[in-house]
């Protein structure tokens, strides 16, 4: 991975830089969004038919691993939840860094309005399931209407299409970000069990290990995969949930190129010359091990232009958007319809207090925490508009990937489970079909 350097890119760079990767951000998250759809459909589609045994039968089937000195022997449903998505946060890790850096998380002045909304977003929803839901043990589930799905929320802006204005995609983005710092601080710090502290040990030695190999230049990315992988064993051991290494792990990577983007030219000028010096000859005389050789040259130097986190997020936007996600999704979306477990489940304290904690907790807590920040000096980004405000936060109900995931973590009975997943589910498909009706409505038409 790429060694430090100490010189920060000048404005016109970072904002370039800054763009293109929200721009790649919502046109793989606004796709992925409609393949996590499609995974989300299936499960319930296989859940609810003849066919449903198998269903359970897949995901339950034991798959182990073993390496002599450590052995995990875990259903497939745990290697999707456990395993898997340690990329899913491994990326979220990353995201959250940019924003952090050079994004739109990178000044107090930038942060304040969507930190503003996504507290907003968090608190309020909490407190609505607090007062609607009694039972201790459902209580466990409280951080589950916490979350946004950042994936079906973009897609929804984008079908609006583009009469949305950047700055409101940006917020959005900005304030999904912070809302998955605050889920992973829950997932962290509330969902851990009795803690190993030899085997935290062990991956703070690890999480050493990565920043000294950092310091030193170290770009061979397998190295990094294999402590990762080590990583990941010591905090399935640790009690503290295994994905929040990914998380970690993500944070620790660097954001800058061992050479600055603007210096890409001249650094490579010499080694094009001498090629094109080849080049320009006779077929007859040409050296072909000096031509490979400046090939490589101009390949090694662009690939050290280029920071290991713009480089691994472009690698991993796409398998974690159309196979990570919606595999997770078809896993955990499979809820069992029949008209005695909806009976219950609409009587369900549980099931209320995710649906109203999504449905409404979300936009109020959102639009609240918004109005509150203009009322304290910040203002709206250019040409966003409060029903525009309003809008964005009705997606921001949309809790679907974390809010499963916290669930997963919050239950084992079967019934809880249920409960809570229709709740997600039902809140989800009202907070996107009113969050879309609402943008289209509030927002005209681009001209031309």
């Amino acid at each position: 991975m790429a060694a430090v350097v100490d010189s920060a890119p000048p404005p016109g760079v970072r904002q370039i830089r800054l763009a293109r990767p929200i721009q790649r951000f919502i046109r793989t998250e606004a796709a992925g969004g409609i393949v996590l759809l499609v995974g989300a459909v299936l499960a319930l589609v296989w859940v609810n038919s003849p066919w449903s045994d198998s269903y359970h039968e897949l995901f339950e089937h034991h798959l182990s691993f073993d390496l002599g000195f450590y052995s995990v022997d875990e259903t497939l449903h745990f290697w999707i939840n456990d395993a898997a998505m340690v990329i899913f946060f491994f990326l979220v890790g990353m995201e959250i860094k940019r924003e952090i850096v050079v994004g739109e998380l990178a000044s107090v002045r930038r942060m304040v309005v969507p930190a503003a909304a996504a507290i907003g977003g968090m608190v309020v929803p909490v407190a609505i399931f607090f007062a609607l839901v009694s039972s201790s043990e459902a209580r466990e589930g409280w951080a589950i209407p916490m979350a946004t799905d950042i994936a079906f929320a973009v897609g929804i802006l984008v079908l609006v299409g583009s009469r949305i204005p950047t700055g409101l995609k940006v917020l959005l983005l900005a304030m999904a970000i912070v809302d998955d710092l605050g889920a992973i601080a829950v997932i962290a710090i509330f969902y851990t069990d009795a803690i190993d502290w030899n085997a935290i040990g062990i991956v703070a030695a690890l999480l050493v290990l990565t920043y000294t190999l950092n310091r030193f230049g170290m770009w061979y990315i397998p190295v990094y995969f294999v402590i990762g992988g080590f990583a990941w064993m010591a905090m399935l051991q640790s009690g503290v949930h295994a994905t929040i290494v990914g998380v970690l792990l993500g944070l620790m990577t660097p954001w800058r190129s061992w050479h600055r983007p603007e210096d890409f030219p001249a650094i490579a000028e010499p080694v094009l010359d001498r090629l094109q010096a080849h080049t320009d000859q006779s077929e007859a005389h040409l050296d072909r091990e000096e031509r490979v050789e400046a090939l490589l040259a101009i390949s090694e130097v662009g690939q050290k232009t280029v920071s290991p986190l713009d480089r691994l997020e472009h690698s991993l936007q796409r398998p974690v958007a159309f196979v990570v996600v919606p595999i997770f999704a078809l896993a955990n979306a499979g809820v069992e319809l029949t008209p005695s477990t909806l009976d219950d489940v609409f009587t369900s304290s549980l099931t209320w207090g995710v649906t109203l904690g999504l449905l409404l907790g979300k936009p109020i807590g959102v639009t609240l925490g918004v109005w509150l920040a203009v009322r304290a000096g910040a203002a709206l980004p250019l040409g966003v508009t409060w029903g525009q405000v309003v809008g964005m936060s009705l997606l921001g109900g949309i809790g679907f990937t974390v809010s499963l995931f916290v669930t997963e973590l919050s239950f084992e009975s079967e019934a809880l489970l249920t409960d809570a997943k229709v709740g997600i589910l039902l809140a989800s498909a009202l907070a996107g079909g009113l969050g879309f009706f609402l943008l289209r409505l509030v927002t005209r038409p681009a001209r031309g």
